[in-house]
């Protein structure tokens, strides 16, 4: 990542806020591969979503905890129809980073770009002096000198994606045996036999 990254913030300049905005490349980035996504047939560069990361960022020690919002929106395919999808995005941030060094100490920097949880006690919340649970904290790995908020943001917009994403809950899908979009007309397909009586067609019964 190049250090003049929208992303990147210098650990010396804490406590800091950033307002990023996400361009639709990094969303795409984000969704390479997910089937839900790649079921729209979107050439490359195609638009896929947006959003706007807004943190505030301040030192402990070697931690690093970062709060905030991510707003946005991506687009994927319904699970039914595979028609366009659109997910609003609006959700609080509350991460913790650690320095590689730390999170290899506690076994949790198997794959180093990917957040990890900590049993360490969480920080407390100076405003209201409610305690935040150790298992509701993200924690992500540093290098010491530079933050990097892309893979918070990457996972943002995977987490917003459902398993199965529906373009309305009433959605009739596509007919398994003509294709057609049932909710944009109707299908004259009739349902196939059922194989488990296939052996009784020619059954003759006695008279």
């Amino acid at each position: 990542m190049a250090s003049d990254s929208p992303f990147i913030v210098e650990v010396r300049d804490l406590p800091a806020k950033r307002r990023i905005d996400v361009p639709s490349k990094v969303v795409a980035e984000s969704l390479a591969g997910l089937a839900m996504r790649e079921a729209l047939g979107a050439p490359d560069g195609a638009q896929a979503g947006g959003g706007v990361l807004d943190v505030e960022l301040y030192a402990d020690g070697t931690h690093v905890f970062a709060a905030g919002k991510m707003t946005g929106w991506v687009e994927v395919a319904c699970s039914r129809c595979v028609g366009p999808v659109k997910l609003e995005i609006d959700e609080p941030v509350h991460v913790t980073f650690m320095t590689r060094g730390e999170l290899a100490s506690l076994g949790d920097d198997d794959e180093p770009d990917k957040p990890a949880k900590t049993d360490k006690p969480a920080k407390t919340d100076e405003d209201d002096g409610a305690e935040v649970g150790a298992a509701d904290i993200d924690v992500f790995p540093y290098d010491g000198e530079k933050i990097d908020l892309e893979p918070l943001v990457r996972e943002q917009f995977i987490l917003a994606v459902p398993y199965a994403p529906l373009c309305k809950e009433a959605c009739a899908g596509l007919c398994p045996q003509c294709g057609i979009d049932k909710n944009r007309e109707a299908c004259k397909c009739e349902a196939p036999p059922d194989p488990r009586f296939e052996a009784l067609r020619g059954l003759k019964l006695p008279s």
